[in-house]
C-alpha cells in the first residue's frame, strides 16, 4: 500500500507542514540589516525578527548581542505559498534537493543563494543580493498532545513523521524531485 492510499484511509497519518522558518544572516547591523528586513518582508509578507550575535568576533567587527540576522516563521497557508515560491527559486538557482537533507523526523532545510530567484523579485543595485536558509518542520494531526500544558504526553514512534513520508509528501504536493543518496 502506498503512502497516498494510507493517507486517504487514515487521515490522522498524513503529514503536514507545521512551520517554515526563513533565516537570513546579514553579518552586520545598520543599513544592510534594514534592507535585508525589507527584502525578507517583501518575499514572505511578514515582519522579520532580528537575531543577535551569540559571541564577539573582533575580526569581523561583531560584538555579543549585536543584531546580525533576521528570521521569519510562517505557518499554515502562508507557509505552503512561500514553499511553492521557494522551490521555484531553488530550481532556478540550479540546485537539487537530496534525501540526505531530510532528518529522521522528515524535517529538512535548503538554501537559496539569491533572493532575486524568487518570482517577482528584480535586482536593484542599491539593495544588493541576499541569500537565505529555509527550514521546513513536519507534524501529523495529534501532535498537540506533545505540546499542550495539561496532560502532556509523548507520541508513540508509529505516529511520528518518518523521512520517507516527508519525501513523498514533498514530491506529491510540490512536484519537487528528491534525489536519493548514493
Amino acid at each position: 500500500m502506498t503512502f497516498q492510499e494510507t493517507w486517504e484511509k487514515q487521515p490522522m497519518r498524513k503529514p503536514r507542514i507545521e512551520k517554515v522558518t526563513i533565516n537570513m544572516g546579514v553579518g552586520e547591523s545598520g543599513d544592510r540589516l534594514l534592507t535585508g528586513a525589507k527584502v525578507i518582508e517583501e518575499i514572505t509578507g511578514q515582519k522579520p525578527v532580528r537575531t543577535l550575535a551569540k559571541q564577539t568576533n573582533p575580526a569581523f567587527g561583531i560584538r555579543k548581542k549585536l543584531p546580525i540576522g533576521l528570521k521569519v516563521t510562517l505557518r499554515g497557508k502562508k507557509a505552503e505559498e512561500f514553499l511553492k515560491n521557494a522551490f521555484i527559486a531553488f530550481k532556478a538557482s540550479g540546485k537539487t534537493l537530496y534525501s540526505y537533507s531530510f532528518d529522521k523526523r522528515g524535517n529538512f532545510s535548503f538554501g537559496i543563494p539569491e533572493h532575486i530567484d524568487f518570482p517577482g523579485q528584480k535586482y536593484e543595485p542599491d539593495v544588493g543580493i541576499y541569500g537565505m536558509d529555509v527550514c521546513v518542520t513536519f507534524e501529523k494531526p495529534g501532535y498537540r498532545v506533545k505540546r499542550r500544558k495539561a496532560k502532556k504526553n509523548n507520541l508513540p514512534e508509529r505516529h511520528q513523521v518518518k523521512k520517507d513520508e516527508a519525501i513523498e509528501y514533498i514530491k506529491l504536493n510540490f512536484g519537487v524531485d528528491v534525489v536519493e543518496e548514493e
